[in-house]
């Protein structure tokens, strides 16, 4: 069964520690990613949040963002990262962080 995290309206500094207690604990898990709320998207939320894409990949789990806001799609392509989601059928391009 696929567990659902809803993300926060902002992902600034302050919520980053939230944010990787909460994916932890969902760890080992097909996780899906509700960031429809998400309105500023922060730096260290989005390391975070690709440290969980590695992890997910690592442990062969699906990990799926949506739905996105368009703000979250905005800011997440304007820090140049890939994209997020890992699923059977999306093969991980994790050349970057090896």
């Amino acid at each position: 069964m696929t567990e659902t995290l809803v993300l926060p309206g902002v992902l600034d500094i302050r919520a980053a520690e939230t944010l990787k207690t909460q994916l932890l604990a969902l760890r080992g898990r097909p996780l899906a990613i509700d960031a429809s709320a998400v309105e500023r998207l922060g730096g260290l939320c989005l390391q975070v949040l690709l440290s969980a894409r590695r992890l997910w990949d690592e442990d062969g789990q699906t990990l799926t963002v949506e739905p996105a806001s368009d703000a979250f799609a905005d800011q997440w392509a304007a820090f140049g990262a890939p994209p997020l989601t890992l699923s059977e059928t999306t093969p991980a391009d994790l050349g970057a962080f090896a």
